[in-house]
């Protein structure tokens, strides 16, 4: 017993996880969210928060991780036991204010049940990137483009909207809600071509939102979001350096050059380190 549970939700990133740990931990997934590659030890419901919090408890648990995709689920009154039932205003409170103080309720919980929130990429540091250009060429007007993203982005992270945006020559053509990363993209490629600059072909750009707790919903570029990248038209994405996860690094990268575009691991502005920019 490592005394660590994986709450875990959907797609690749926990099994990834998983396997750069040396040992395996619990693995808990939340009902209708099972993880890609794994077989959970066990499922919980958020009606049922309490007791599955003293069963971790009970077996040892003392150190939490949270990895993969959730949706906020709908909740069935009927299935709330008297403990949990008491914490059902102080979550929609939360989910009031937003994903990222939904979030933070969330971790406060399992910290008042005496639990030790890490981060995936504290256990596994390789699954984020050292700032640099992995794939591809960038250009003077990708390097523009990226400030703008980077601005955009942490506006409306500010204000706990989206971690992505899609900028091309200087335009603003989408920026990620509610509906996620997929849904902004597949928007992109129906935008018609008359209303799409014709200079450069422009990026898509991620990173996690100011003052985001690096704890939970750490964004992750993964080879979905290379292919509908491509199928948006756009040149490449550029995501922040060490603050998003980047699954199967090298694979990644031969996916990146078949398709035609750049990766770029961007470091914060603040930093002085400038892309190699090819012409």
């Amino acid at each position: 017993m490592t005394g660590l549970a994986l709450i875990a939700g959907e797609g690749a990133l926990p099994a990834a996880l998983v396997a750069a740990m040396v040992e395996r931990p619990l693995i808990a997934a939340l009902d209708g969210y099972a993880p890609f590659g794994l077989t959970p030890d066990l499922s919980f419901r958020v009606e049922r928060l309490v007791p599955f919090l003293n069963h971790l408890r009970g077996q040892g648990v003392t150190r939490v991780c949270f990895a993969g995709a959730v949706a906020r689920p709908a909740l069935d009154p009927s299935l709330f036991d008297p403990l949990t039932a008491q914490m059902v205003p102080r979550l929609i409170t939360a989910m009031q204010a937003g994903d990222d103080a939904t979030l933070r309720e969330v971790l406060k919980i399992f910290e008042e049940f005496d639990m030790e929130i890490l981060a995936a990429t504290e256990l596994a540091p390789g699954l984020t990137c050292a700032p640099g250009v992995l794939a591809g060429k960038i250009s003077p007007q990708d390097v523009a483009d990226a400030t703008r993203a980077a601005a955009i982005t942490a506006a409306l992270g500010a204000v706990d909207v989206g971690q992505g945006t899609v900028v091309q020559a200087g335009l603003c053509l989408a920026v990620e809600t509610l509906t996620g990363t997929d849904a902004m993209l597949q928007g992109v490629a129906g935008i018609a071509g008359h209303l799409r600059p014709k200079s450069t072909k422009g990026l898509y750009f991620k990173a996690l939102k100011p003052g985001q707790d690096w704890r939970i919903d750490q964004p992750t570029i993964g080879p979905q979001t290379l292919v509908n990248t491509a199928k948006a038209g756009l040149g490449g994405i550029v995501f922040q350096s060490g603050g998003v996860i980047v699954l199967d690094q090298p694979a990644l990268v031969k996916q990146a050059e078949l398709l035609g575009l750049f990766l770029w691991s961007r470091p914060e502005e603040k930093q002085e380190t400038q892309p190699e920019i090819g012409l």
